[in-house]
């Protein structure tokens, strides 16, 4: 049986792993993309300095607070992902009983 939560504890792990690096690389194209049509259309320096500037700061800190989140989950699996277990087995419990 510890065996079947561990599992399943592991799976929703990676599963929202992949989701939240997926989120980020979105975000990573979307940024780059509006720098880009952005950088077409300002011709002064010192607000395409700024443009660079806040574009590179947003996705560091975006980057590095997903990388923190992820870090954070897989320290704490056992309660986050234990304690997401019992609700959901709970509820399907809830379901099946009516």
């Amino acid at each position: 049986m510890r065996n079947d939560i561990t599992k399943r504890m592991n799976d929703m792990y990676q599963r929202d792993c992949l989701m939240a690096w997926f989120d980020v690389g979105l975000l990573w194209a979307a940024v780059i993309f509006v720098l880009i049509a952005i950088l077409g259309i300002v011709q002064e320096p010192n607000i395409r300095l700024v443009l660079y500037v806040a574009s590179f700061m947003l996705m560091l800190f975006n980057t590095a607070s997903v990388f923190a989140m992820t870090k954070h989950f897989k320290e704490d699996k056992d309660y986050i992902y234990g304690l997401d277990l019992k609700h959901l087995d709970a509820n399907r419990a809830a379901k099946n009983n009516r």
